[in-house]
């Protein structure tokens, strides 16, 4: 694989990596991380399957950790992306009240249980 994303690292960067490791206090996340971007360092020179053999990780979690350090800077890599696949919710707390409370009853003249079919039509009415 060739390398994509070179990971330089200064002595601060390099020092507070290895406090973050000596310490072990992190996330198992940021500890590997920091693991993956000292070994990623050029002047360590490891390539990717070297540094994912090592950690028992895959050459694409260790492609995406120096991507972000070379895109986003030391802290990016170290810490997880937030959630922003925020849900929207499909239906109102009344109408989900009104669902369980039809489900809950007897089903329409000629089956013997509710289907989703007949539940969304009924729905729809």
């Amino acid at each position: 694989m060739a390398v994509r994303y070179v990971v330089d690292l200064t002595d601060e960067e390099r020092h507070k990596l290895k406090e973050i490791i000596s310490k072990n206090k992190a996330s198992r996340y940021t500890i590997v991380n920091a693991y993956i971007l000292l070994r990623s360092d050029i002047a360590c020179g490891w390539i990717y399957e070297e540094v994912a053999k090592a950690y028992d990780v895959s050459t694409k979690k260790v492609e995406f950790a120096r991507k972000r350090f070379v895109e986003e800077g030391l802290e990016a890599a170290l810490s997880r992306k937030p959630v922003t696949n925020a849900h929207r919710r499909k239906m109102t707390g009344e109408e989900e009240a009104h669902l369980i409370a039809l489900c809950c009853s007897q089903a329409p003249e000629g089956y013997e249980a509710w289907t989703l079919r007949i539940l969304a039509d009924t729905m729809v009415e």
